[in-house]
């Protein structure tokens, strides 16, 4: 397992402008130095903002935003991973895409549907994390709301005491009204689960008049800072993940051999 480096894009989206906000994530990821990364990270629904209006700026797979992020991944020679709103069997999904530069890819669909916005009545449910490889390293990402809930971010093998994952993302449109939220979650998520955790949020404000600030941050597994984007700033972060220091602490403090035993039900 060699050491991960990545890559969070932190912007103002363009309020259910598909084309806009790709353009702008294409600007946004030419910044980044060949070669320089391993993992591009951009916000949840990356090419609408957080929406309930699904009919139409929903997509089919292989479509426009399916194959924009191809593009990307092969051109960067990196996977790239973000949510946006897939149409599939008459149903809407808030669902992540993990390209991988040879074009193959996985999804996860997201689990906690944020119902202070409707948005259990617009969109479908996920039931089944998503655990995927990259250089060696176990990663799980997730979407907003999901920050809520610990017992699905549990880093935890089935019923075992075996951990899951080394990193946990969180794609996310996650209003300025409750940042403190969003920054104390991360932290306790990254604490609790002796992985790194990276949680990648928009700014700027939507179509609704809501805010939102930021706060894109990459964290250690002591729940430290190792790179934050602050206060409505647009930026790349590049952060990397040294696999060295998480062994050592893991064997160090082995908290996990400790945890409580039990089976996630969706």
């Amino acid at each position: 397992m060699k050491d991960l480096q990545l890559a969070l894009l932190q912007s103002n989206l363009h309020w259910q402008n598909i084309d806009a906000n790709l353009a702008m994530f294409e600007e946004q990821l030419w910044q980044l130095p060949a070669g320089s990364t391993d993992l591009i990270v951009l916000p949840e629904m990356f090419s609408t903002g957080f929406t309930m209006d699904a009919a139409p700026l929903a997509e089919p797979m292989n479509s426009k935003t399916f194959r924009w992020l191809k593009q990307q991944a092969a051109q960067f020679k990196a996977v790239v991973t973000g949510s946006f709103i897939v149409k599939e069997q008459q149903r809407y999904y808030n669902r992540l895409v993990w390209m991988r530069p040879d074009g193959t890819f996985s999804t996860y669909d997201k689990r906690h549907l944020f119902r202070m916005a409707q948005e259990h009545q617009t969109y479908t449910a996920g039931g089944q994390r998503l655990v995927e490889t990259l250089h060696g390293w176990r990663i799980c990402p997730l979407i907003c709301y999901d920050l809520r809930f610990p017992v699905w971010s549990r880093n935890q093998l089935g019923g075992s005491v075996e951990m899951a994952f080394d990193v946990l993302l969180y794609v996310a449109n996650w209003p300025a009204a409750r940042v403190q939220a969003w920054d104390v979650l991360l932290q306790a998520r990254a604490i609790e689960n002796l992985c790194y955790v990276a949680g990648v949020n928009r700014t700027g404000q939507d179509g609704n008049e809501v805010a939102y600030s930021g706060h894109t941050v990459a964290l250690d597994f002591k729940g430290q800072a190792l790179a934050a984007a602050h206060e409505s700033h647009e930026a790349v972060l590049q952060v990397t993940f040294s696999a060295g220091a998480l062994n050592a602490f893991r064997q160090k403090f082995p908290a996990h051999q400790d945890m409580d035993r039990f089976l996630i039900q969706a």
